[in-house]
């Protein structure tokens, strides 16, 4: 037995969520729970804040951090990345700790200990993250684009730098699987950007920057943005989609075999060189990968050598909202019915918060590209009308949504990924079996569930 399902693990960890969440504890059926990774975690714990005029310091946590601490050597130990609890704390002393293990079917949930997405096809990935790269016949490198300019103005910039030779160029190229443009290697010949090549020297690293327009990625650490690259849990991933306008000049795309990384902007934003532009581009363009987008990517030169003679464009390209939206809200606060999202390219409904009668479907019954549909709790009509949306490779529902459709045996069998609405502190065992029936259907993996019981007297 892993240590990991020794009560003595969580002891400390237990007698601190016993007096410090009293008020839960004593509510009826009072429980608590978390969760536990490697390098984060998630316990309702209240932290009391710093005397006034001084920052939180590490002894004000460190009972709640050693407490943690012995929780994830346990999961070090057991080969574990993370563990959801639920835990019953009884006044008199008597503990039982309930252990959900997800196991490779099931994503991590968020903040608690409610399962995340449950992927029922094994590998399976969203509509946008499987979207290639559109051909745009007759694109070609931008005017601006001047390999030789570019090594000559770079040279200047930053002389005696150590650059890259044609074999590890050659090499590069054979690790990425792509022939890097012309205007990248004149990049490299000028400086391989590795910090034993500058002797630790930061004023030089500075300089390169200034001379670049962005952090430059080492020859060695040039990599491919490709849709896998770019991850996002399901929960998220199936509600975007890809949009690429006739007169964009980057495609919406959510990673491309053409969009090699070269740099940062600083702030954690990816550059690359752009070598599958959209209708308007050009091949060879430099664009910015936004850290806190999923899809898309903004221009922010013509091309290499426009970007470091000139810098980055002034004002850039906003992105076009679609009408008809591909990815449609109904609630309180958007739209005002499912009547007003329904339309032939329809790909994403989600229906949240909601004071009116609960709503049908019907509007979007037999939609082509209807793939994603998530429904707040208590939303729907009908749960069964969704046996009919036969396109559907997402769905996000409520407890009692999920419960009519298991037991009428209405479960779309086209499902590729799931997910179960739980807001507040809905009971996480129960949805927890659950997502296990769900599971069985496509025979995958279940949560596991260990009880482990004690005493904190």
């Amino acid at each position: 037995m892993s240590s990991l399902h020794d009560f003595a693990t969580w002891e400390p960890l237990l007698r601190l969520l016993r007096a410090g969440t009293t008020d839960r504890l004593s509510a009826p059926d009072g429980r608590v729970g978390g969760q536990i990774g490697r390098y984060a975690w998630s316990v309702p714990l209240r932290r009391s804040p710093p005397p006034p005029g001084r920052a939180a310091r590490f002894e004000d946590m460190q009972d709640e951090f050693a407490a943690v601490k012995r929780v994830q050597s346990a999961l070090a130990e057991a080969g574990e990345d993370s563990v959801a609890f639920v835990a019953e704390l009884s006044p008199a002393g008597k503990a039982v700790l309930h252990l959900l293990c997800s196991g490779p079917a099931v994503e991590p949930g968020i903040g608690g200990p409610h399962p995340g997405a449950l992927v029922l096809v094994e590998d399976a990935v969203p509509e946008p993250w499987r979207r290639m790269p559109e051909p745009v016949p007759g694109a070609l490198p931008a005017p601006s684009a001047d390999p030789v300019a570019l090594e000559r103005t770079l040279r200047e910039r930053v002389p005696g730098s150590v650059g890259a030779t044609e074999e590890e160029i050659a090499a590069a190229e054979a690790r990425l699987g792509i022939a890097l443009p012309g205007e990248l290697k004149a990049l490299y010949r000028v400086t391989r950007a590795r910090w034993d090549d500058w002797r630790d020297d930061q004023e030089a690293a500075d300089r390169l920057c200034d001379a670049v327009g962005c952090e430059l990625f080492p020859l060695d650490d040039l990599y491919v943005a490709d849709a896998a690259s770019r991850r996002c849990p399901w929960r998220f991933a199936a509600k975007e989609a890809v949009l690429t306008p006739p007169d964009a000049a980057v495609q919406g795309l959510v990673g491309s075999p053409g969009w090699i990384v070269f740099g940062d902007n600083g702030g954690g934003d990816r550059i690359a060189v752009d070598l599958t532009p959209g209708p308007r581009g050009h091949t060879g363009q430099i664009i910015i990968l936004g850290h806190e987008q999923n899809t898309g990517a903004d221009l922010l030169a013509d091309s290499l050598t426009d970007l470091v003679l000139n810098g980055p464009a002034d004002e850039l390209p906003g992105r076009r909202a679609e009408q008809p939206p591909v990815v449609a809200h109904v609630n309180i606060r958007s739209l005002a019915s499912v009547e007003a999202a329904a339309h032939a390219g329809l790909e994403v409904l989600s229906i949240g918060v909601w004071d009116r009668a609960p709503l049908s479907l019907a509007p979007v019954i037999g939609l082509p590209r209807l793939r994603t549909l998530t429904a707040y709790p208590g939303t729907l009509a009908d749960p069964l009308q969704i046996a009919e949306l036969t396109e559907l490779e997402f769905l996000e529902l409520g407890p009692m949504e999920w419960r009519v459709l298991l037991d009428a045996g209405a479960v779309p069998r086209g499902l590729s990924a799931a997910a179960i609405v739980a807001h507040g502190d809905r009971d996480p065992l129960a949805a927890t079996a659950l997502a296990n029936e769900l599971l069985a259907l496509w025979d995958r993996p279940p949560i596991t569930r260990t009880v482990v019981e004690g005493d904190l007297r």
